[in-house]
């Protein structure tokens, strides 16, 4: 069973599974954009 979120009279379910994976990409996401500054910062000099 994932979190209930009540917002009013609405009650919503949160896929855990669905959402860790979502943050793991989100975390790769930006990993490699850091990379890709670090890279860049390093061909410059």
């Amino acid at each position: 069973m994932g979190k209930l979120i009540i917002d009013g009279n609405s009650v919503y379910e949160v896929d855990e599974t669905c959402r860790r994976k979502k943050e793991e990409e989100q975390r790769k996401s930006q990993k490699e954009e850091q990379e890709k500054k670090r890279n860049y910062h390093r061909q410059r000099f």
